[in-house]
């Protein structure tokens, strides 16, 4: 699984460098952090390399890659692909009982996404599906966005909420039975989930060429989520920041 999750990246990679012939280009290095909502301290920070590209009919930008089918001014529609990075390692965990559950692995989803940009705002929406067998699940996504420019400093903020189908869930927050009997938690079974969501990010122009980001988002867990034994936090989210030269 870890070969066919590697191999899938590197033909995300290769696609985008055999289509870039004209477009914009970036590169750049950042670090992730994404809160853990699972028991036990998990947090974890991931050096992610940036490498951006956009052009008419295809874009990479480091985790995510799609190819467009609509594209104007006010509309963006495009089939693609990203790297979901949330799993669960039961070894690393701190927590006993955490110990003696199976890990959860991340996947890449694969899906449509459209965007809708006006004087008032921007709506943003997804629908992707586990393309790795991993959870066999669905997620859905729609935010509204409105960005706002400062001189050399740029803000989008950002509200939202994220759907996720049972299987989504119940693979990565719940207990089986065998699960249940080797480590004592409650056996559950998670249905379909909305979590809302804000978010904000800030760009400063250090010139020309080099640009300065940093993304938060604070998602508010729903009660499908809370409930599974595994989690003891009300929330999660991520951290993202980093610095980019552009060409």
């Amino acid at each position: 699984m870890k070969t066919l999750k590697l191999t899938t990246l590197g033909l995300l990679v290769l696609a985008a460098t055999s289509v870039a012939q004209a477009g914009t280009w970036s590169l750049g290095a950042s670090a992730l952090v994404s809160p853990d909502p699972y028991r036990g301290n998990n947090d974890r920070v991931y050096p992610v390399p940036i490498i951006n590209y956009e052009g008419d009919d295809f874009y990479f930008r480091s985790l995510t890659a799609g190819y467009y089918l609509w594209k104007d001014e006010q509309n963006q529609l495009s089939v693609m692909a990203f790297y979901n990075p949330l799993h669960f390692k039961a070894s690393d965990s701190d927590d006993r009982h955490m110990k003696q559950l199976s890990n959860r692995h991340s996947t890449v989803m694969a899906g449509v996404s459209y965007t809708h940009k006006e004087d008032w705002g921007s709506i943003r929406t997804s629908f992707a599906g586990d393309i790795l067998d991993n959870s066999n699940g669905l997620i859905a996504d729609a935010a509204y966005l409105f960005p706002i420019t400062a001189g050399a400093w740029s803000f989008t903020p950002g509200a939202g909420v994220t759907w996720n189908s049972a299987n989504q869930n119940d693979y990565y927050f719940g207990v089986s039975g065998s699960e249940s009997n080797r480590s004592g938690y409650k056996r559950y079974t998670a249905d379909d989930s909305w979590n809302p969501y804000v978010e904000l990010t800030a760009r400063y122009q250090i010139n020309s060429s080099w640009n300065a980001f940093f993304t938060g988002r604070y998602i508010r867990l729903s009660d499908e989520v809370k409930d599974s034994p595994m989690i003891d936090k009300s929330y999660s989210g991520l951290l993202w920041t980093g610095v980019t030269y552009t060409f």
